[in-house]
């Protein structure tokens, strides 16, 4: 090993992490809007169009997480803490698994018109990755702390509102649906979607944790 390949083992990567994560960030934001898209669309082609663009994405995301945690092994310095990077990369990927899940799910189902709550869900769902990625690139300097502490408020405020929508929505679908079959479909999306704004939160905990530590 040279001499400068030991230097650059040592050396800070924030090059290397905090881009990474502020990709991942982004991509939450562009698959939320996704999800909207295809939830407010009655056009099949265009959703078979959007679900596939999906896929892409979350491909993309696995790519970075796996990118992640490339750098976790290669790198003894690093910007925070070892585990909190892992549990941030981990975190970041989950909401995109669940998104992911939420449209996959409306395509294999065949849920062709989206009822108001996943409407609803959705559109928090944008809100709630906005403040994430917010919220990461913010990371870079942690001085900024009012700024991360005030969108993970944001955050947990609107997992809460998902929750309430979708508590709301199952109690209806259980009142009202007569057809089990769809009773099962629409809550299976709906469950994607809420699990979705619960990971957030999760992110939200994990930057939370990482301000504690670097107070």
């Amino acid at each position: 090993m040279s001499l400068n390949s030991i230097f650059q083992y040592f050396v800070p990567k924030d090059k290397k992490f905090f881009p990474l994560f502020e990709q991942a960030g982004n991509n939450l934001i562009e698959m939320s809007q996704l999800l909207k898209d295809i939830v407010n669309s009655n056009n099949p082609e265009k959703k078979k169009e959007f679900t596939r663009k999906m896929e892409d994405l979350e491909h993309k995301g696995d790519n970075i997480t796996h990118q992640i945690h490339l750098e976790l092994g290669k790198n003894f310095i690093t910007p925070f803490d070892r585990e909190d990077i892992h549990s941030l990369a981990s975190s970041l990927d989950d909401v995109a698994d669940f998104i992911h899940g939420a449209a996959n799910r409306m395509d294999l189902y065949k849920v062709e018109k989206a009822t108001e709550p996943m409407i609803e869900i959705a559109d928090l769902l944008v809100e709630a990755t906005e403040h994430v990625s917010k919220a990461i690139h913010e990371l870079r300097d942690l001085k900024n702390i009012r700024n991360i502490t005030d969108s993970c408020v944001r955050i947990n405020s609107v997992e809460n509102k998902a929750d309430y929508i979708f508590d709301k929505a199952v109690a209806d679908l259980f009142e009202f649906e007569k057809d089990a079959i769809s009773l099962i479909k629409h809550k299976e999306v709906l469950s994607a979607m809420e699990d979705a704004t619960d990971k957030c939160e999760d992110v939200a905990n994990v930057l939370e944790s990482i301000l504690v530590k670097n107070a």
